[in-house]
């Protein structure tokens, strides 16, 4: 018996719409990894880029639980001596939003050049609007 192995079509791919309003950023940015990856298909093959775009509204509206919004901290270096910033999940919530969900499944992946493909899969915008409707993305609940 041959094993089956997947080709990357990219006419096949589907879009998904996932509003974060009220949903926790860890449950959110697995769900958003499993589906880039394509590990909700049974045609998964971990070294071909198989999975779908996932456009992600609301993003500002993400929740945290416990006391991650004032504890949790993100840290961007500059490349010179010094040049550390750090800055919580509170301010980067209000200042980048995108930011937030994008460093998360960017945490999930496989850290391979394959990654830095999937990783442009994913559209987030912090309000409601996005300009993906000509794809006519199918939406997913997360969090229930």
């Amino acid at each position: 018996m041959k094993s089956f192995v997947a080709k990357n079509d990219v006419s096949n791919k589907k879009w998904y719409l996932i509003d974060a309003k009220g949903v926790v950023l860890g449950d959110l940015c697995v769900k958003i990894a499993n589906i880039i990856r394509g590990k909700n298909k049974p045609t998964f093959t971990p070294n071909v880029d198989c999975g779908d775009f996932v456009v992600v509204i609301n993003a500002k509206d993400v929740v945290l639980t416990g006391k991650k919004l004032d504890q949790k901290k993100y840290f961007t270096h500059s490349g010179y001596m010094g040049g550390i910033k750090e800055i919580t999940a509170r301010k980067l919530l209000v200042k980048d939003a995108e930011r937030m969900i994008k460093h998360g499944v960017w945490g999930m992946l496989p850290k391979n050049r394959l990654a830095k493909r999937l990783i442009n899969k994913v559209k987030v915008y912090a309000g409601q609007d996005h300009p993906h409707e000509a794809q006519k993305p199918q939406e997913i609940k997360v969090g229930e």
